[in-house]
This record gives C-alpha cells, sequence and structure tokens, in this order.
C-alpha cells in the first residue's frame, strides 16, 4: 500500500470545508432551547435535583437490577431473603456500600453482604434506586422511614432528597412525626426536623397522646422535655406578639387622636370647631377615625366644672393629649391647638425623668405611625422633636 500524500490529504479535508462556509448563509437557525421556567412549571413538586431522564434509559437500568444478567453480589435482608446485585453499580452511587463490598468475602465468585435492620421490602425499594433513581410511590410512602435510614447510613444524598421532600410535602401525620423527629436528628435533617417540632407545638394535645409520643417518652425522656420547652417558649413568644400587637394599637390610636385634634382646632368638624370657621352641622362622615370620640371630649373639657389635672378622669386625658400634641408639634407659634405653647415652655422646667417618658411615648406613637406607612400631607404638622 502506497503511503499517502499529507499534501493530498490535507487538500481533501479542506474541500468540504469551503464549500460548507459558502453555503453558510442557507443554513436555518437552530431552534431556540426551552426555558427553565417552562420545565419548573411542569413540575412544581419535584424535590431539588431532579433531573429528566428518557424513559427507555430508566427501563434499562430497572431490567438490569430486576433479572441481575452477570450480578456479583448477594445482598442479604433481615428475614434471609437477598437481593442481586452488581458491584460496580452499588460502588458508583454509594462509596460506602462499595467500602462494604471490598471488604466482603468472595466464594464461587460472588461477594456476600447483609443489610440488617430493616424489611426486604425497603432494601429492594433502596437498591431499585440505586440502579435506575426511580421509585414506587406505594413502596416509597410505606418505608420512606427505613429509605431514609439507608440513604442517610449508605451515603446517598440523592435518595435522602427525596425522602425529605415527600415528608415535608405532606407525609408527615400525628401518628408518625415523632419517629420522624427523632430520625431526622440522627440523620442530619434539620429543616425537616424543624418541621417535626412546628407541627408537634402547633397539635400538642393530640400528638401527646399518640403511641409514638408513649414509647420516646419512656425511651427519650430528654427530647420530651424538650419539646415541653419548646411549647412553653412558643406559648410565650404568642403571648408577647399579641402584647406588643396591642400596645402598637394604643399607639396608633393616641396618633389618631393628635391628627384629629389638629383636624378639630384647624378646620373644625361638624359642630365644633374655631369660631372663624363655618361649621357644617349636617356632615355625616369624617375622614379622621378619632374624630368623633374626641369631639365628645373637648365638648366634656370645655365644660367640665372640675378640669384640673387629677380632678376629672376625662379631662386627666384631655389634659394628656393636649401635652402629646405639644411635644409633637414643630410649629408651636402658629399652631391654633389651645395651650400648645403652654406645653412647650412647661417641657423646660420638668424633671429628666419625667422628660425621658413623654419622649419614649412620642418615639412609640411615632413608629406606630411609620410601620404602617410613609406620613401624609396631612400629617406633616406631627413630627417629633424631642
Amino acid at each position: 500500500m502506497e503511503e499517502a500524500n499529507p499534501v493530498t490529504f490535507l487538500t481533501m479535508l479542506e474541500e468540504p470545508a469551503s464549500s460548507v462556509s459558502s453555503n453558510s448563509n442557507n443554513i436555518p437557525k437552530p431552534p431556540s432551547l426551552p426555558s427553565k421556567s417552562y420545565i419548573r412549571s411542569e413540575h412544581p413538586n419535584r424535590p431539588p435535583g431532579c433531573s429528566f431522564v428518557l424513559k427507555e434509559t430508566k427501563n434499562v437500568w430497572d431490567k438490569l437490577f430486576e433479572e441481575g444478567y452477570g450480578a456479583d453480589v448477594y445482598i442479604f435482608t433481615e428475614d434471609k431473603s437477598y437481593i442481586l446485585a452488581h458491584s460496580y453499580v452499588l460502588g458508583a452511587v454509594s462509596p460506602v456500600l462499595g467500602d462494604v463490598i471490598q471488604q466482603s468475602k468472595v466464594k464461587h465468585g460472588m461477594r456476600y453482604i447483609k443489610i440488617p435492620g430493616v424489611p426486604y421490602g425497603a432494601v429492594n425499594a433502596f437498591v431499585r434506586f440505586l440502579y435506575s433513581s426511580c421509585y414506587d410511590d406505594k413502596k416509597m410512602k410505606k418505608f420512606v422511614l427505613h429509605l431514609l435510614v439507608l440513604s442517610h447510613c449508605y451515603s446517598v444524598p440523592s435518595l435522602k432528597r427525596v425522602c425529605i421532600h415527600l415528608l415535608e410535602q405532606g407525609w408527615l401525620t400525628r401518628e408518625n412525626v415523632i419517629d420522624v423527629l427523632q430520625l431526622a436528628r440522627s440523620c442530619d435533617a434539620p429543616r425537616l426536623s424543624f418541621i417535626c417540632v412546628r407541627m408537634i407545638v402547633k397539635d400538642f394535645k393530640t400528638i401527646s397522646s399518640t403511641e409514638g409520643w408513649k414509647v420516646m417518652k419512656r425511651g427519650n425522656p430528654a427530647l420530651e422535655q424538650e419539646l415541653v420547652e419548646a411549647l412553653v417558649e412558643a406559648d410565650s413568644r404568642k403571648q408577647e406578639k399579641l402584647r406588643k400587637m396591642e400596645e402598637k394599637k394604643v399607639y396608633l390610636e393616641l396618633y389618631e387622636a393628635m391628627e384629629a385634634l389638629l383636624h378639630i382646632c384647624k378646620e373644625g368638624c361638624r359642630t365644633i370647631g374655631p369660631s372663624d370657621k363655618m361649621l357644617k352641622g349636617s356632615q355625616v362622615a369624617c375622614n379622621f377615625p378619632a374624630c368623633k370620640g374626641l369631639e365628645s371630649l373637648v365638648r366634656h373639657f370645655s365644660n367640665c366644672k372640675t378640669r384640673v389635672p387629677g380632678g376629672c378622669v376625662h379631662c386627666k386625658r384631655m389634659w394628656q393629649l393636649l401635652e402629646l400634641h405639644s411635644r409633637m408639634c414643630s410649629e408651636p407659634d402658629s399652631c391654633k391647638v389651645p395651650l400648645c405653647r403652654h406645653f412647650k415652655e412647661k417641657m423646660r422646667q420638668q424633671c429628666k425623668k419625667d422628660e425621658t417618658k413623654w419622649k419614649l411615648l412620642v418615639s412609640k406613637v411615632v413608629a406606630a405611625k411609620i410601620a404602617l406607612g410613609p406620613f401624609t400631607a396631612s400629617q406633616s404638622n406631627f413630627i417629633m422633636t424631642c
């Protein structure tokens, strides 16, 4: 055979490339790849880390597992049943199983290992997942706790993610939540553990009467104490939250009272207001929610015979509202609210302790309003000047 001329060979390679480049303008553009958002919307409940594999490929791996062709490992279970498997498959997916197989004895070309402590069905589902990453829904639901333990012990993170995801998505029940909590802590699943504790605290009365709780109480009293403390802490947080909400509501009502007071003294409302304003007694509604109650308080204050601080409960409240307004008002010289300048002068003579209390009150009243949204134009006169 004659030796090929490198120059001739190079020419042959270049000729088709030149013809392709000359017709490159006639080649249609490839279709765009499917968007990620489409894939997610098709399967919103898939656990993270899932990928899409052709059904035919999965069937091939399932067939290899079921028929055991060329298998070189016997896996014995608790009831002395066995499953045929391939050492290279098990070792590739689970490094722990790979080490166990390497340390096992060889007899007639076969290796023998045992997976104790779990039923045959759980081991069968576990080994099948190692081959094709697939599982039967009924078997998974029946053996999900066993599979969680196996995935942790034999270091199969993909199966562990599936088990945790399914438990989090609705497989937790009042009957199994105690068992799942203990397994989640043993199998290093902190999110699942947190979800279990939250479920127990939420329905403590029912769950504490289940068989799982009674077994846990006998075998792990420290966990029982921890859950009871979690319940007490959750109840305390709930009470504290309600207290703060109620406190914030009071401060917000005080702010609304400040708005209504300025509205009455500056513009007038229905039957009460400054003498230079035409009042509309037939006005049905008012934009200030505290106006109606404050209107009655102002009328009482103007007609009360006692009207001294500490002498009348209603008048005392009115004095406090007037002083609070003064501390929040930034325009005392032009303000039309009665006694605004008087209280500004009084502030200079107050002791440090009283001054601190008023500053704290003003800051909380303003903070309660800020939490609901920014100030509007009608609220521009209420700026903390402490």
